[in-house]
């Protein structure tokens, strides 16, 4: 009986074999901020029974009916929030957003793409809890992503693993060997 090879251990679905999961952030848990406020309410409209017959039977069974409901209302917020997950290995960023419950968006963005990465925190209420903006220019476009749990170490992690892998996000790509030698001119004056 032959004995199955032993797979890597992979940390996600589709992480390639030679890939190492460096860092992996989340959004704010602010981000939760009008599911919590619904629930909040909800748990107040639990207690509209007592107000009716005040009775602590009322009270307390509207108070469990709240509740309930609360937490059924609380809970697409929260799994929004849990499986939206930024990925940083040595090859590669990758942004899952949980959109609802069956809806998910995957960004795939290669570390050499990346030109430059900063972040922003604007308000008094970003300052205070910790959240603010960070903007990662590639070629391709802007990675603009809002609400990130301590912007400055996120960055910080990010170059830390750009320059570990040699990549230089001031520096423009140089035009490859075979487009200078087949002398196309009109090429290299769009590069």
């Amino acid at each position: 009986m032959a004995k199955k090879a032993k797979q890597p251990k992979r940390d996600f679905a589709d992480q390639f074999e030679d890939e190492e999961v460096i860092f992996l952030f989340r959004k704010h848990p602010v981000v939760m901020r009008k599911g919590l406020v619904i629930s909040m309410l909800a748990i107040l409209l639990g207690t509209v029974p007592a107000l009716i017959k005040p009775e602590m039977s009322y009270f307390y069974g509207g108070l469990a009916g709240g509740l309930v409901l609360a937490f059924l209302l609380f809970m697409p917020s929260w799994i929004m929030w849990y499986y939206s997950v930024f990925i940083l290995t040595n090859q590669r960023l990758i942004q899952i957003t949980q959109k609802g419950f069956f809806n998910k968006s995957v960004v795939d963005l290669g570390l050499s793409k990346i030109q430059s990465t900063n972040y922003e925190i604007k308000c008094i209420q970003a300052t205070l809890l910790g959240f603010g903006t960070i903007m990662i220019q590639t070629y391709m476009g802007d990675l603009v992503v809002h609400e990130v749990h301590h912007p400055a170490e996120v960055i910080r992690k990010i170059s830390d693993v750009l320059r570990q892998e040699g990549i230089d996000a001031e520096e423009m790509d140089e035009p490859s060997e075979a487009i200078r030698e087949e002398g196309n001119e009109e090429v290299l004056e769009e590069i």
